[in-house]
């Protein structure tokens, strides 16, 4: 197995606290970047897997269980975020309703959000939510790295072909917008997403 390498203490990582609207987020400085996915992506896994920490984000056979953004603490002034997953969840429309507002109040008001990590099913690749965040991306220029996740479920071949689809699919977003194919469970693709991660991290030291 590939030994992971990464300039960052992912590994470190340690919840810090949970938001149900912007003004209870931590005090908006360094850098964070934001997952966000369909209720079944394995958003939470993702997490786990790359922080090495199977009890760090809470992982449900019932999707929908993240319905606040939960910050997790890399070091003083940089942050891993699981925002509140979409799709499935067995909520009042109202609160979902009240989930997008906050969700849209934090992608498009917070200054130390870097980017974008989106999860998607490789076998359902490019929903409806993940246009909604793709067209919101490009409307902040807000860069996004999409993880095809459960790429263990299929076939390589296929899974290559789905990884070219989505970029030529997406190809006039290019400058914004990223792809890789990832799986928790094999633990695959986790040192590509930690340089992706590395490169949005950093943080000046007048902000330190």
């Amino acid at each position: 197995m590939t030994k992971t390498l990464s300039t960052l203490p992912y590994t470190h990582a340690q919840f810090l606290l949970s938001a149900d609207k912007l003004s209870q987020c931590p005090a908006d400085m360094g850098a964070e970047v934001a997952f966000a996915g369909r209720s079944n992506a394995g958003k939470s896994s993702a997490i786990n897997t790359l922080t090495e920490n199977k009890k760090l984000a809470r992982t449900s056979k019932t999707p929908g269980r993240t319905q606040l953004i939960n910050f997790f603490q890399l070091t003083d002034n940089q942050r891993l975020v699981d925002l509140p997953g979409y799709g499935f969840a067995k909520v009042p429309l109202s609160v979902k309703q009240a989930w997008q507002k906050h969700l849209d109040n934090y992608l498009r008001q917070r200054r130390s959000l870097r980017g974008l990590v989106l999860l998607m099913d490789i076998r359902h690749p490019l929903q409806d939510f993940d246009h909604m965040m793709l067209e919101w991306s490009a409307q902040c220029e807000m860069p996004i790295h999409i993880l095809l996740t459960k790429s263990d479920k299929i076939k390589k071949g296929p899974a290559k072909s789905c990884l070219l689809k989505v970029r030529r699919e997406l190809s006039e977003l290019e400058d914004l917008v990223s792809v890789q194919l990832f799986s928790a469970l094999k633990r695959q693709g986790i040192n590509e997403l930690r340089q992706v991660l590395d490169g949005w991290l950093q943080v000046d030291e007048l902000e330190s």
